[in-house]
């Protein structure tokens, strides 16, 4: 790159000027526009609108206290719903800075890092290999600049990019380095148009999917109890307002209405305890997928070993250190600066910088040639010196370097490869050095990378981590089976793999190739270790993973890594990655270690199952209760509860639902991958729906014929018996276990004793007479406590006799 860099640029007042003027560099919209939204939302259900309109109704017919009751009501809840989402939004939001994305820009005259959200129109950025485009640019000066612009055109092959090119903000540097203008940021970017288009048309996760198919479920049981309870009531010639705004009643009343609240809350309270442990959720509905995991890719690189890479020895072709090839591989790694890496790191670690003055050219590295090359002034003659993979270096030799002479490349071709077996099986990653002189020259091509001298060898070594093993033995009890997916060649990888305990055959890219897309998904289910494969062959393994119907999670942090991060059901980096990594990410780790994926995993199990629980006895309760209802309906001289009833018993029940989150989970429930299971949902609300109307029908009958209850006696009686079942229901059935041996958390505990001394209390307060509720007789009250007594019991007995439902 030339010299222009570090001599234009914004200063950092224009720069602060025009991020006030122009708001930040976002596509999405700002908070406060999320935050009406999200308002709009809690009220703008079908049901909840019907309901609202039909209210309305009534009361412009004459019935302005039921209405306003039910109004009251409705507003309260949508209240609650709005309060816990918009809480569990900022709180992801705050985790969500830990990980922001920065961008190299040029101001006051000189390079400095700012985050990408505060770039600006007129700014200019310094892009590498590796880092995201934060705008819309022009490309001001390029050196073997390479785009990947999938992202927004879905073509695989990087773009050449030179000066005049237009970049688009959400492609990538696939290789090389430049320096560009912004244009045009946030919402004025293509990327943001095309976000707009493709809005309706992203790929459901698997979280999304569940919900669907269970809001479907909801629908069908909605729309046929509804239909039925709104259609006798009128063949009993009950008021037509009055029947309506109790069927509706009843649908929201079968709907747990705070579930998108509850289901926000339970995640991004997971998300927090997650981020606690050094797991940072980017995106919530993803937690549901990181607890169903049941393959985990990985490389080896910091996961697997300890990620600090050492240069061991350079090495002539003869096998004794050589001073000359450790100089040429520190020409090549102090001069290049397509993208800072770890093995030039190792290479220069203790020497001192080079003169930058000594750099004529370079061609950066690609994982196509899988080769980096300088062209440096060297014993003053311009040099290209190339390091690279072994193999590929081979292919660009003619000739080799033996002590002071040059011969040809084949007869040494043997020994080298011997060597390099001896080294990778050792557990050393091992390069090629070469060079070629090119007198009169200052700039090259790809093209000159030919009829060069084989230098040496150079042998890293990264050690397995501690615990490394373990690790991968306590993610096998968790059901999680670990892949090594590298670049490294088969030696090498199979050496470290068998330290941690990943036995069995290695396939290589040679293996892959031939195989059918059908072939690959049979034979990966019996392999651990996948070595010598490139970006397109790891995105194309895990798409085989998926195939064989294991949950995929890949964990990358390279540019190589972004197609595999993509594709896989969850993607996973970390903080000190490539922002293309980060980018692609839905987890994103402080500390890359499979401990921490682990103890994630963990956590997003108990996530899952917090949330499946309020999900499965909520709707099992309130399913219940809808066909106690319809049956009442029909044999009763009068509706059984008074839709103000309904909503205010939904309300008051799902309060203790918004702490589920806080509830502690079994050890047994966190031993394997959990996902929506719909058709075990729909059993265990008939089940249990089933039996919670029988007790309905029972408290009907001992209300009725046992106690004489009149109308009022009667509502009031159920209300408080619906009530205190359904929060006994939750505490009995949140655990497979009989209910005193597991212990729920405090605040579930506490908000739901509450609830039910505050139902108990409600008939005696002057909020009585305006909910349609009375005193209720100490005798009643008696009678009501020993058939919830009688409720719990029955439930702990039909939990033995369907235990298989029980489980998540």
């Amino acid at each position: 790159m030339t010299s222009t860099i570090g001599a234009e640029g914004l200063s950092s007042e224009q720069a602060e000027r025009l991020l006030a003027a122009n708001g930040p560099n976002r596509v999405a919209a700002g908070q406060g526009h999320r935050g009406l939204r999200l308002l709009a939302a809690q009220f703008t259900s079908p049901i909840v609108l019907i309901l609202i309109a039909a209210t309305v109704l009534s009361m412009v017919l004459g019935d302005l206290a039921d209405g306003l009751i039910i109004m009251v009501i409705v507003a309260a809840s949508g209240a609650l719903g709005f309060w816990q989402e918009r809480s569990a939004g900022n709180a992801v939001q705050a985790l969500l800075h830990q990980i922001r994305l920065h961008t190299e820009v040029i101001r006051d005259g000189r390079e400095q890092s700012v985050p990408t959200e505060e770039i600006v129109a007129g700014d200019l950025v310094v892009l590498r290999a590796g880092d995201i485009v934060p705008a819309d640019c022009t490309v001001r000066d390029s050196h073997s600049l390479l785009v990947n612009e999938a992202a927004l055109t879905g073509e695989s092959f990087p773009a050449d990019k030179t000066d005049g090119a237009t970049l688009y903000a959400g492609t990538h540097v696939a290789s090389g380095s430049g320096l560009a203008h912004v244009e045009r940021t946030g919402r004025d970017t293509e990327l943001a148009a095309v976000s707009a288009r493709l809005t309706d048309r992203q790929v459901a996760t698997g979280f999304e999917r569940g919900m669907t198919a269970f809001g479907m479920l909801l629908v069908r049981a909605m729309t046929v109890l509804v239909t039925a309870i709104f259609i006798v009531n009128l063949v009993l010639h009950r008021p037509f307002v009055e029947s309506l705004l109790f069927s509706l009643a009843l649908a929201v009343g079968l709907t747990p209405q705070l579930l998108p609240a509850i289901v926000a809350v339970s995640l991004s309270a997971g998300a927090r305890r997650m981020a606690a442990e050094k797991v940072i959720v980017k995106r919530l509905d993803a937690i549901e997928d990181f607890g169903a995991m049941s393959v985990l890719c990985t490389d080896k690189t910091g996961t697997l070993t300890v990620g600090v890479v050492g240069l061991d020895a350079a090495l002539d072709l003869q096998g004794a250190p050589s001073a000359r090839v450790l100089a040429l591989a520190r020409l090549n790694a102090g001069l290049q600066h397509g993208f800072v890496n770890p093995l030039d790191q190792a290479i220069m670690a203790g020497a001192p910088p080079l003169d930058a003055g000594g750099r004529l050219d370079e061609v950066p590295y690609d994982f196509q040639r899988k080769r980096l090359s300088v062209l440096a002034e060297h014993t003053g003659v311009p040099t290209l010196v190339t390091k690279g993979a072994l193999e590929s270096v081979l292919q660009v030799c003619a000739t080799a370097r033996v002590g002071d002479r040059v011969v040809a490349l084949e007869t040494v071709r043997g020994q080298v490869e011997q060597r390099f077996a001896e080294l990778s099986a050792a557990g050393f990653r091992v390069l090629g050095v070469c060079t070629a002189e090119l007198p009169g020259r200052s700039a090259v091509t790809a093209d000159d990378e030919r009829d060069m001298t084989l230098a040496g060898l150079l042998a890293f070594h990264d050690p397995v981590k501690p615990g490394a093993a373990e690790a991968i033995g306590d993610l096998a009890a968790l059901g999680v089976s670990v892949r090594l997916i590298t670049g490294d060649n088969r030696l090498a990888a199979g050496q470290i793999a068998r330290q941690v305990g990943l036995d069995g055959p290695v396939l290589t890219a040679a293996d892959i190739d031939p195989l059918t897309d059908r072939q690959l998904a049979e034979r990966v289910t019996n392999v651990q270790v996948f070595a010598e494969v490139d970006p397109r062959r790891k995105q194309r393994l895990v798409t085989a993973l998926r195939a064989s119907g294991a949950t995929v999670a890949f964990l990358g942090d390279g540019i190589n890594d972004a197609p595999a991060l993509h594709t896989a059901d969850i993607g996973i980096s970390v903080d000190t990655a490539v922002d293309v990594a980060k980018q692609s990410a839905a987890i994103v780790l402080l500390d890359k270690d499979l401990k921490v994926i682990a103890d994630g995993i963990r956590l997003g199990r108990r996530t899952l199952v917090n949330t499946l629980k309020y999900i499965r006895v909520t709707v099992s309760a309130n399913f219940g209760n809808m066909l106690s209802m319809a049956a009442a309906a029909v044999f009763l001289p009068f509706l059984p509860l008074l839709p103000r009833q309904i909503l205010l018993l939904n309300f008051l029940s799902d309060i203790p639902g918004t702490t589920i989150a806080t509830d502690t989970v079994d050890p047994e429930q966190l031993r394997r991958p959990h996902s929506w299971d719909v058709a075990r949902i729909r059993t265990f609300m008939i089940i249990f729906g089933l039996l919670s109307s029988v007790f309905d029908i029972a408290t009907f009958l001992i209300l009725r014929a046992g106690l004489n209850a009149g109308t009022d006696l009667f509502r009031t009686g159920w209300f408080v018996e619906s009530t205190a079942t359904e929060l006994a229901v939750m505490l009995v059935l949140r655990t497979a276990r009989p209910f005193f041996r597991s212990r729920p958390s405090p605040a579930l505990l506490s908000t739901s004793l509450l609830v039910a001394a505050l139902t108990v209390a409600l008939p005696y307060t002057p909020a009585a007479a305006v909910l349609g509720l009375v005193p209720l007789p100490w005798s009643v009250l008696a009678v009501l406590a020993a058939l919830t007594a009688v409720y719990v019991t029955a439930n702990e007995m039909t939990k033995r006799l369907f235990h298989r439902v029980m489980t998540v």
